[in-house]
């Protein structure tokens, strides 16, 4: 388990075609899922997605702010740090 915390800001994107984490928009990384933004289906599965894409556990990867807006910050480890920029 990683000591510290780093904070970062995503873009989700609800009902893509398929579920993808890298670019960005607005300075925020940008993370597309197909699931629509109804009951808070395309926050869960925009932060499984980052967790996967980062390869750490969905629960390392925590919400911060923005549970009903598209931008949103988002805690992970702070020792993945490389594989954030390289996203």
């Amino acid at each position: 388990m990683y000591a510290h915390r780093v904070r970062i800001t995503i873009h989700v994107k609800p009902g893509a075609a398929r579920a993808r984490v890298g670019g960005s928009h607005d300075g925020a990384l940008l993370v597309a899922v197909q699931q629509r933004a109804v009951d808070g289906a395309a926050t869960q599965a925009a932060l499984d997605a980052l967790a996967a894409a980062l390869g750490c556990r969905n629960r390392e990867v925590t919400l911060v702010s923005g549970a009903r807006s598209r931008r949103k910050i988002v805690d992970v480890p702070d020792g993945l740090t490389s594989d954030i920029e390289r996203l």
